[in-house]
């Protein structure tokens, strides 16, 4: 909720007694060097959100920070120098100060020319939106709010200092931190911002894969990751970065009826989130970009497989393996880890895997395969397939989450009996080749894939039964 400006400036002034901020306040004002903290601590304090990062700026250049923080610490970086910034630990917060810059961009590459400059208020105009481009001099406490700043916050208004054509001209990437920013603090686009967003989305093209995925990440993980999707097709900028998510809203005619796909994806991904945050699936419960990202593309692979029936009926077979296969050439192209990449495609290939079992009762063999193909990733399929219920037909949603109960249920049980997470066939490889007397081969791979099979259908043998099943079946393949 935010703060009366008051407040905030309370808040202001309790963060900059605390040990790190003080600190530099003082080594810096010793040395006849300007100091401010800038950007997301002082937006944050007026939003009364927790600050995170400890971001400064000054009129000193890079050599003369390094030289003022070395006095201070031993653990200082240089790994941004090069743009003016220098880090440190101080009092044992990361703290990053930079110095003031007047950068010039380049209209072809739009890549900046760093260049220093010598006031915080020329430095604060070059930021991307208004909101960030607030400062507080230290170790004065004076506010620094030369666009305006306050006034949007306080009117949840997002806007640029300068024009965003000029704005966005020089960076476009800064349009999908609006996006980010819509979608992490509720801030909504003026007119002329959104204006700007949907004239010079194709101008994205000339941004690096990874700089849009590293965006695209931050705002999946945000509080509410819908809103920022949402703005993302509206203003076109999905056509650009993300176009399987505006082809989801797929055309209906008056004779073949089919639920909103688009809509669907999204209350799939609220749900699952809402479910990620129940469950506590990572540590901290930080938010879970595999999930997510599976939860909006589940259903990617649709447009493609849509088909009209008769009698008025739609089907979509196959989406499923479709979709998985869509959704890891754009994770590719957006330069994401390979882990990530095959994690949501596993889970968009599994996601209907669970609806076969509301059709009749599964075999244990059935449930263990289910928990074999999952493997690591079967607490974010019980997420994602619970989520992928969205109807509205009560009697339905109750039958379906009743069958997933069941199915957790049983997991669960044979987990206990049989430690199914880490099913393995009763010999090992080892064992296998002294049994049957051969060497490291294919043939070995085969017999264990046998037991595999053997483990997975009938569950843990007897004491000498894999051995005598082993035989038998090797003497059948000799004859074969």
């Amino acid at each position: 909720m935010q703060r009366t400006v008051q407040e905030s400036l309370v808040r202001l002034g309790e963060l900059s007694s605390t040990p790190p901020v003080s600190v530099l306040a003082a080594a810096f004002s010793a040395a006849g060097h300007e100091l401010a903290l800038v950007g997301g601590p002082v937006r944050d304090a007026f939003l009364g959100r927790e600050c995170k990062d400890l971001d400064f700026t000054s009129d000193a250049t890079p050599d003369e920070i390094l030289a003022i923080v070395s006095t201070l610490t031993k653990a200082h970086w240089d790994i941004g120098r090069a743009f003016g910034t220098i880090g440190a630990k101080i009092a044992g917060e990361t703290v990053e100060i930079t110095t003031y810059r007047t950068d010039s961009y380049d209209q072809e590459t739009r890549k900046p020319a760093v260049e220093f400059g010598t006031s915080l208020e020329v430095d604060l105009s070059r930021r991307d939106f208004t909101v960030n481009a607030l400062a507080l001099r230290l170790p004065e406490l004076v506010l620094v709010d030369p666009s305006g700043g306050i006034e949007d916050l306080l009117a949840g208004v997002l806007r640029t200092p300068t024009s965003p054509s000029v704005s966005f001209g020089d960076d476009p990437l800064r349009m999908l931190r609006a996006v980010r920013f819509h979608a992490q603090l509720g801030l909504v686009p003026d007119e002329e911002t959104m204006a700007a967003m949907s004239s010079m989305a194709p101008s994205l093209s000339i941004i690096s894969a990874e700089r849009i995925g590293d965006e695209i990440a931050k705002m999946m993980k945000t509080a509410n990751p819908r809103a920022g999707i949402e703005l993302l097709v509206a203003t076109g900028l999905a056509d650009i970065v993300l176009p399987e998510v505006p082809a989801l809203k797929l055309e209906t005619d008056e004779h073949h009826h089919h639920k909103d796909v688009y809509e669907h994806s999204l209350t799939v991904l609220e749900q699952a989130i809402d479910l990620e945050r129940a469950r506590a699936l990572t540590p901290d419960a930080a938010p879970d970009l595999v999930l997510r990202l599976a939860a909006l593309l589940h259903d990617i692979g649709k447009p493609a497989t849509k088909r009209n029936e008769a009698g008025g009926t739609v089907t979509f077979y196959h989406h499923d393996i479709v979709g998985s296969k869509l959704a890891k050439k754009r994770l590719r192209e957006l330069r994401y880890d390979n882990d990530t990449i095959n994690d949501v495609a596993r889970l968009i290939e599994l996601h209907l895997r669970f609806f076969g079992y509301t059709e009749g009762a599964w075999t244990d063999s059935a449930v263990r395969r289910y928990v074999r193909d999952a493997g690591p990733l079967l607490a974010r399929l019980h997420i994602l397939t619970r989520a992928d219920v969205t109807t509205r037909n009560k009697r339905k949603s109750d039958r379906l989450s009743f069958a997933y109960d069941d199915l957790e249920k049983r997991i669960a049980e044979l987990a206990e009996l049989e430690e199914m997470q880490a099913v393995r066939p009763d010999l090992d490889g080892e064992a296998i080749m002294a049994l049957l007397s051969i060497g490291p081969g294919r043939e070995v791979g085969e017999a264990y894939r046998f037991l595999l099979e053997l483990r997975l259908d009938e569950g843990p043998l007897p004491a000498g039964e894999a051995e005598k099943r082993l035989l038998d079946w090797w003497a059948a393949r000799m004859l074969e």
